[in-house]
């Protein structure tokens, strides 16, 4: 099989680095607007990888490369996720791509109907939180005989907190702040609906030395999930995990205006805070050094009779053989495991669909693990 990445960023490396290294995948293309930036991590990689100058933007372009393939994996921004979704039906084309946008994610699943005529899978969201976390939610839940709740916590962390916020960047700063802005979509009384970022401060505990940390609102990382479970799940929400003390810093700048973005003119120069929010963490948060990512999910309900409660839990690091960070790990995996799974008929529903719906969790989880991506089940 042949798979484009499109992105040489972080999360493009990740999915590169496993493709190439996956016996089935014949070549990988590495798409991006900046070719040398492809062509340094296609030598990098290996001999499977081929650079080529692509504007994920440019549609006329992004036909003609996937033609020749049999899925994507868009490791870009959310902002070209729609257009993405479109040209791969248009090509037939298998695509799974890393989300950040669940209103983007919307207009992609109403494409579902022309997908499956198509004969296409695309699945929106297939990464880490929302991507990995949907499957194990489903996971859960299909043990079960019925869903009371499902808590989902996940968090990227520094192995060693590091001032001002006790935060450095692991995924795209457009991303972060997006998180800590939008609505939270969440099922309360079975119903879906929508609770502050920010807000909703718990203690959680991890084995040292993480030790007590925070968890709170943040948007996006349900995802599909309230749409899916509505009527059949009571409550459900996801919370970021993160070191003590940041989630109030985030807040009292968000309360401050620096994450609005509506544009404010500032003697003369119009600018929205936002972007100078971003390009000052961008700049001055400390170096992302060797990171951790936590995850928590529990699914509590009935078995026949008997209550249940089914918690999955991950604590992955920095892998010091590879270079590639746990965040890299945990969430370009999975698209890349996804992508694979499209093709050789793992995946055999087609449409656009979440991936709760569309990835089998036992071969998905069974490969997560084979790449030393371990998720523990504990069951009450």
């Amino acid at each position: 099989m042949k798979i484009l990445v499109l992105g040489a960023g972080l999360m493009g490396k990740g999915a590169a680095y496993d493709l190439v290294r996956n016996n089935a995948v014949e070549s990988v293309i590495l798409g991006d607007i900046d070719l040398s930036a492809a062509q340094r991590l296609a030598e990098e990689i290996g001999d499977k990888a081929e650079a080529r100058q692509v504007d994920a933007r440019d549609k006329s372009q992004i036909r003609d490369v996937f033609v020749e393939v049999d899925a994507v994996i868009s490791a870009v921004s959310y902002t070209v996720n729609l257009l993405h979704t479109e040209v791969a039906i248009e090509t037939g084309t298998h695509m799974c791509d890393l989300g950040g946008n669940f209103r983007i994610v919307q207009r992609q699943l109403e494409l579902s109907d022309r997908a499956r005529d198509a004969g296409v899978t695309v699945i929106p969201d297939c990464g880490l939180a929302p991507g990995l976390t949907n499957v194990l939610v489903r996971a859960g839940a299909d043990e079960l005989t019925s869903v009371e709740s499902v808590k989902i916590r996940v968090g990227g962390l520094q192995q060693k907190p590091r001032p001002p916020l006790n935060y450095s960047l692991v995924f795209s700063v457009e991303g972060l702040i997006n998180e800590y802005v939008e609505p939270c979509m969440v099922l309360r009384d079975g119903k879906i609906t929508y609770e502050d970022p920010l807000v909703g401060f718990e203690q959680i505990e991890f084995p040292e030395p993480f030790g007590t940390l925070e968890a709170f609102n943040t948007s996006g990382g349900t995802s599909t999930l309230p749409l899916t479970y509505e009527g059949k799940v009571k409550s459900l929400d996801y919370k970021t995990i993160r070191y003590p003390g940041h989630g109030h810093k985030m807040w009292c700048l968000m309360k401050l205006g620096f994450m609005d973005s509506e544009e404010q003119d500032f003697d003369g120069v119009k600018i929205a805070p936002r972007k100078v929010l971003e390009r000052l963490l961008e700049r001055n948060l400390p170096p992302s050094d060797k990171d951790a990512t936590l995850l928590r999910v529990i699914v509590e309900g009935w078995k026949g009779t008997e209550s249940r409660k089914i918690e999955f839990e991950m604590i992955d690091y920095f892998d010091e053989a590879t270079g590639l960070t746990s965040m890299m790990r945990t969430t370009s995996f999975p698209a890349a495991i996804a992508a694979t799974m499209m093709v050789d008929g793992g995946i055999s529903q087609r449409g656009v669909l979440p991936p709760e719906r569309a990835i089998p969790p036992d071969r998905f989880l069974s490969e997560l693990r084979s790449r030393g991506v371990v998720i523990e089940k504990r069951m009450f």
